[in-house]
């Protein structure tokens, strides 16, 4: 969802005049729908049909690369906010665009933190770590 109103906000201003906000409307856009196709794929458990596929591995490096692109996406649409811009309607979008993608930046960092302790298996609770460990 943050995501998504980052890329919504800045769609509904004149982006295509300045070429900063192109970044962070391909990061915006980019990580959206592979968010979603993950989410999809949780939710129909097409993961367990791919058992192959490490899924704690690769969502731990999706979310550390959509971390680090946030990141610059972030910085990237916080500076090219104009405070001085003679259209205020696109003022306020940029900057709550801003905003959320600062905000989504916290929330996939978060998802890898979350990520790297289920791949490396830290987020087990007592009773699954008993039986494990006697198995």
């Amino acid at each position: 969802v943050l995501g998504l109103l980052v890329w919504a906000l800045i769609a509904d201003t004149t982006y295509h005049l300045h070429a900063a906000y192109g970044w962070v409307m391909f990061v915006s856009i980019s990580f959206w729908i592979v968010t979603v196709l993950f989410f999809m794929t949780y939710l129909l458990q097409l993961q367990l049909k791919f058992y192959v596929i490490p899924w704690p591995l690769v969502l731990m490096i999706f979310n550390a690369v959509a971390t680090v692109l946030y990141i610059t996406a972030f910085v990237t649409c916080a500076a090219a906010v104009q405070p001085t811009s003679w259209r205020q309607w696109d003022y306020n979008r940029r900057a709550a665009a801003s905003f959320f993608a600062c905000l989504t930046m916290i929330t996939y960092g978060a998802s890898t933190f979350f990520s790297f302790r289920a791949w490396k298996g830290l987020g087990s609770n007592a009773a699954t770590s008993q039986v494990t460990d006697h198995a």
